[in-house]
């Protein structure tokens, strides 16, 4: 028993972790109009500094910091994926 309850705690933070996940994916996908948030690049600084941390993470270079710099990124870069795929959504609801 002691199992099945701390199981089913655990799916309902799991639940309501990607409800809070998706209200902030919401929040940018509507907040911004969706065909800005469609064109929406990182600046030309933050590519460089991708592509540099990924070129010394292939080179086995990358310090502690810079890892976790570069996990932050790629955070990030999902983020923007559900952001732009809801984006799309809403755009594709409008027509």
């Amino acid at each position: 028993m002691k199992d099945r309850i701390g199981n089913d705690q655990n799916e309902v933070k799991m639940d309501a972790a990607r409800k809070a996940y998706d209200e902030i994916v919401d929040l940018f996908a509507r907040g911004t109009p969706p065909a800005k948030v469609l064109a929406f690049r990182p600046s030309r600084k933050t590519q460089e500094r991708v592509r540099y941390l990924l070129d010394r993470n292939k080179e086995g270079e990358l310090t502690g910091e810079e890892a976790a710099e570069l996990e932050r990124f790629g955070e990030l870069e999902h983020l923007m994926q559900l952001v732009k795929a809801r984006a799309q959504h809403y755009v594709e609801e409008s027509e």
